[in-house]
């Protein structure tokens, strides 16, 4: 259901006006923060249900050790990934999908990136989903953010938002959330990677589990608050408010 302020405008307008008003409040979020595509890679499976500090912190014990590479980490042991990754948590779990990332990029790409992403997107993230351990979230993060490729990812912050904004689609599918900036915005990947990472943003600094919509630049448009201003505020809003923070 789109709130009062958007019942006549087009959603690609609607999706717009979020952004503008994201980019206007917090600037431009130069994601993802790394210093080449493998590492961009490693990082998003290790932030899998992880806050993105701790997953610094396993990068950095990854970069000290020299085992941030395919070829090194085919050489370490699980145990041994297992205690470089600790901090980011779900270490056992996690060392096992670096191994097999490894082993995958050497037997198929011969560690070779560029072989990887020069095919078209549709096929690069079958590849990907293939690969013990990345679903969709993390295959597109590494489409978007370290093959530079159009996709938008869709994560636990962005359907925060976009169900509390009033802009839900009818199926509660990650397929759907992403058609919907993906049908309604220009096939850009450097708007896709600045959007996404803005919608991040503002849910770790106010849509948050409980939100803090007075301070939200987006309060004016958002179902969620005006709803809640109105007094009229109904199941389906306190729906809309019970998130876990990731």
């Amino acid at each position: 259901m789109l709130s009062a302020t958007m019942d006549n405008q087009p959603v690609s307008q609607v999706l717009l006006n979020i952004y503008h008003r994201l980019m206007a409040r917090y600037g431009p979020q130069y994601w993802w923060p790394a210093q080449e595509p493998f590492e961009i890679i490693v990082g998003a499976i290790l932030t899998q249900s992880a806050a993105w500090r701790n997953v610094e912190k396993a990068i950095a014990n990854l970069k000290a050790a020299k085992a941030l590479s395919p070829e090194a980490l085919r050489r370490y042991s699980l145990s041994e990934i297992a205690t470089l990754i600790h901090p980011c948590g779900y270490y056992n779990a996690k060392a096992l999908k670096l191994k097999s990332l490894a082993s995958w990029l050497g037997k198929y790409y011969d560690d070779n990136l560029n072989k990887l992403f020069i095919g078209n997107t549709d096929h690069l993230r079958q590849q990907l989903l293939s690969i013990h351990g990345i679903g969709q979230e993390t295959a597109d993060s590494i489409i978007l953010y370290a093959a530079r490729k159009s996709v938008f990812v869709i994560d636990a912050y962005t359907r925060r938002i976009i169900d509390r904004i009033g802009l839900a689609p009818d199926s509660n599918s990650y397929i759907a959330y992403q058609a919907l900036f993906m049908d309604n915005l220009s096939t850009d990947a450097g708007l896709f990677n600045e959007y996404h990472a803005l919608l991040v943003c503002l849910a770790k600094d106010v849509c948050r589990n409980r939100p803090l919509c007075q301070q939200c630049c987006l309060n004016s448009i958002c179902y969620f608050y005006l709803l809640a201003q109105s007094g009229d505020g109904d199941k389906d809003t306190q729906r809309q408010g019970d998130y876990t923070d990731s």
